[in-house]
């Protein structure tokens, strides 16, 4: 694998999918960030088994491949480079090692094969619906001071997403409650909400969810089944 990448692009990616990754991981490739060379992009995967967030910025790729690297350290090398720097990557079979460089600075890192990652499966069955990104972070910010952080009580740590009618009226409505108090917003059921499933999404799903809608540049597509739920912003 090899590529050159801006860093500001490189930066921004690597800040959003790192912060799943534990700081502590008994299980090593879990503190590491997928990397995903190819067709002139660089995909980025991170995982903590709960939750999988991707990314991937636009890259001139010489080469094409797939590694992991430490998804921290990595992200800090990056941080600490100076604005507009074109950074190199450089991986190669014959070294277990991830080159890092940019002018001068030559980092190398330590990986593990690709094909030990965990990819999170995918469910067919579910509903698919498309908000404003305004409408969703507003269902967060009205509901999750209330979500519980008592950990016996799983079942109170996160965000309950469903979908109700009334007076005929399709919503989408978010409650959270710790058992002491309780938050409910609501907003009009986007096309395709309708029948969907109702979930509680946990709350470092929720925390991470509104952190990137500060970024996203567009509506959000909400994928919902049973057992997951799916949040895409931008083309990644």
């Amino acid at each position: 694998m090899q590529l050159t990448i801006e860093r500001s692009a490189l930066l921004k990616a690597l800040g959003h999918v790192q912060s799943v990754v534990e700081r502590r991981n008994t299980i090593p490739i879990l503190s590491n960030v997928l990397l995903s060379a190819g067709r002139d992009r660089l995909a980025f995967a991170a995982t903590d088994l709960d939750m999988e967030m991707v990314d991937e910025a636009e890259a001139q790729v010489q080469v094409e491949g797939q590694i992991t690297a430490p998804a921290h350290t990595l992200y800090e090398i990056v941080r600490k480079l100076p604005e507009g720097a074109e950074v190199s990557l450089l991986y190669s079979g014959d070294d277990p090692r991830l080159v890092v460089s940019a002018g001068r600075s030559r980092f190398n890192l330590p990986v593990l094969p690709a094909g030990d990652f965990p990819v999170m499966s995918t469910d067919s069955a579910g509903a698919s619906y498309v908000m404003p990104k305004e409408d969703l972070a507003r269902l967060i910010d009205k509901t999750r001071f209330a979500v519980s952080t008592e950990e016996t009580r799983y079942y109170l740590n996160g965000l309950y997403l469903h979908t109700v009618s009334e007076a005929g009226v399709p919503l989408l409505r978010a409650v959270a409650t710790d058992g002491h108090r309780l938050a409910l917003a609501e907003t009009p059921a986007p096309e395709g909400a309708a029948g969907g499933p109702g979930v509680i999404v946990p709350r470092k799903t929720i925390d991470q969810v509104r952190r990137l809608l500060d970024d996203a540049g567009g509506p959000v597509e909400v994928t919902v089944s049973a057992q997951k739920i799916r949040f895409q912003m931008g083309e990644a």
